[in-house]
């Protein structure tokens, strides 16, 4: 399923920025599809990062990230937007993978900086319980989700940004440890 869907989010990004010319029906999907959605990112994350939030055991390998976040339903607050978002974030040694989704909160500068953040839940297929050194016990198969990201715009369509997302069960079952990545991300906005 995750990698269904992670094949899924690199397809709809390589053809996003693809120009052919275009019938009216295709104009008219074109549309919906701008107006549905704000933009979709892909990315490179170093997979379970020491010495920021989780601690303990080490997984290995890096994770390709795909997500999609939405204009609606949507809303401002702060001088910034509230979107929802859905990814996926998958580990190329077979550690622990997710499949997420909650909301984030954008602020955009006249500058084409950005900064986001949020909370949201991540379901994944690493281990509950385990006594592995070199794996996660993560205690619940829903975690929460925090992501924080800075980047810039260029153009008016594509960004580069560092991504920073922590996962964890927040002390609501034993154990503990959580996982954090950390890595880069190209996006393209709609």
């Amino acid at each position: 399923m995750i990698r269904k869907s992670a094949f899924l989010f690199t397809l709809i990004w390589l053809t996003a920025g693809l120009t052919l010319p275009a019938s009216s029906e295709e104009t008219a999907d074109k549309n919906v599809v701008s107006n549905l959605l704000y933009g979709c990112r892909i990315g490179l994350l170093d997979h379970d990062v020491n010495g920021l939030w989780s601690g303990s055991r080490d997984e290995g390998g890096f994770d390709v990230n795909a997500e999609i976040v939405f204009k609606k339903p949507g809303f401002l607050l702060w001088r910034g937007s509230i979107l929802p978002n859905l990814g996926v974030t998958v580990n190329n040694q077979g550690d622990t993978s997710t499949l997420y989704g909650g909301l984030i909160w954008e602020f955009v500068s006249k500058a084409g900086v950005f900064f986001n953040t949020g909370l949201g839940l991540a379901v994944h297929n690493g281990d509950l319980e385990t006594n592995d050194d070199q794996k996660k016990a993560l205690g619940s198969r829903v975690l929460f989700r925090i992501p924080i990201e800075i980047g810039v715009t260029v153009g008016t369509r594509h960004r580069i940004s560092i991504l920073f997302a922590h996962i964890s069960n927040a002390y609501l079952a034993d154990p503990n440890e959580g996982l954090d990545v950390l890595g880069v991300r190209y996006g393209i906005q709609f």
